[in-house]
């Protein structure tokens, strides 16, 4: 699709792609991540939407299976614009090491910064929209006053923004940035309220796809950031995703049944947690930070040296 055939962009948060299944999923993760992705994509051809990733395409930056990397080169047919996150980079640089690199390298993932932003025209208007991946420094204040055709801007970012919802964790504040309507973080994977300084708005879609179980995350619900181009301005709208029910995509908490003691109790919760073992250890992780507390300091810290070496042994 050339540059002035878009109408819009489509902003696709955190895909989080890879071949396990993490802690707590009952589905083929793997399948419905890539089918997620299939979607946006199909939407984006549809209502001809530059589709834009918001980084961490992948879980993982290395030793991705070769079917994966397979599928995304297919999906990816038409060049996909976006950023790197802190998932896709194993060094905090991305390099030609991490298998997004693959991809980037043919000329199926167009990674969008400061220096090489996307441009067109979009409802006759010209449309900017770049990127500042992990790791690299957001644009100064001023960076686009030289702008003499009074572009719409949009940026996207990935990175720990101090917004409503994410204060323990952010430390980056939001700023005006003349000349830019929206800024768009991915990395935060649920939808926050968004931040509003003079003329720049900074926003939180949160992610497409579920990775944990948590009450944020059942809360939140699968979708992207669509902002269609107007002689006026940015047009904007939340597109929710086809996805499953939460409590069909993880299997439900485990609770004691007995009473007949602690270790007991601890015994049958393993054995539950055994039945529905997934490709990581997040759900072993989750059950020993919530039990080992009831047991005495040395036998607590006997169970977690066992359970660390499980865990390497696995890897």
């Amino acid at each position: 699709m050339t540059p002035e055939a878009y109408q819009g962009v489509l902003l696709i948060g955190d895909p989080h792609v890879e071949g396990r299944v993490p802690g707590f999923r009952r589905d083929d993760y793997p399948r419905v991540v890539l089918e997620k992705i299939k979607w946006c994509l199909q939407t984006a051809q549809e209502q001809s939407l530059l589709p834009v990733i918001l980084g961490d395409l992948f879980h993982v930056p290395r030793d991705n299976q070769n079917w994966l990397l397979c599928e995304l080169l297919t999906l990816f047919e038409t060049p996909v614009y976006g950023i790197y996150g802190n998932h896709d980079c194993r060094e905090n640089q991305l390099n030609e090491h991490d298998t997004l690199s693959i991809l980037i390298q043919a000329g199926r993932y167009r990674l969008l910064s400061t220096e090489n932003p996307w441009r067109g025209t979009m409802a006759g208007r010209p449309v900017i929209v770049g990127g500042t991946s992990w790791g690299h420094k957001l644009p100064k204040a001023d960076a686009f006053e030289h702008e003499t055709d009074s572009p719409l801007i949009v940026w996207v970012t990935h990175h720990d923004l101090l917004v409503p919802g994410y204060e323990e964790q952010g430390h980056l504040r939001p700023y005006e940035i003349t000349g830019v309507e929206y800024v768009v973080n991915g990395h935060i994977h649920r939808r926050l309220e968004d931040v509003q300084k003079g003329q720049t708005t900074w926003v939180t879609p949160g992610n497409i796809i579920r990775r944990s179980r948590s009450d944020a995350t059942r809360a939140h619900i699968p979708s992207v950031l669509k902002l269609e181009a107007t002689a006026d301005g940015w047009r904007r709208s939340q597109v929710e995703i086809p996805h499953a029910a939460f409590d069909e995509v993880f299997h439900p908490e485990m609770e004691d049944e007995t009473e007949e003691g602690v270790p007991s109790a601890f015994i049958s919760g393993l054995a539950e947690l055994q039945s529905r073992r997934t490709d990581t250890g997040a759900g072993l992780k989750l059950f020993l930070e919530k039990n080992l507390p009831q047991f005495e300091t040395t036998v607590a810290a006997e169970i977690q040296k066992l359970a660390d070496e499980v865990s390497r042994d696995d890897e």
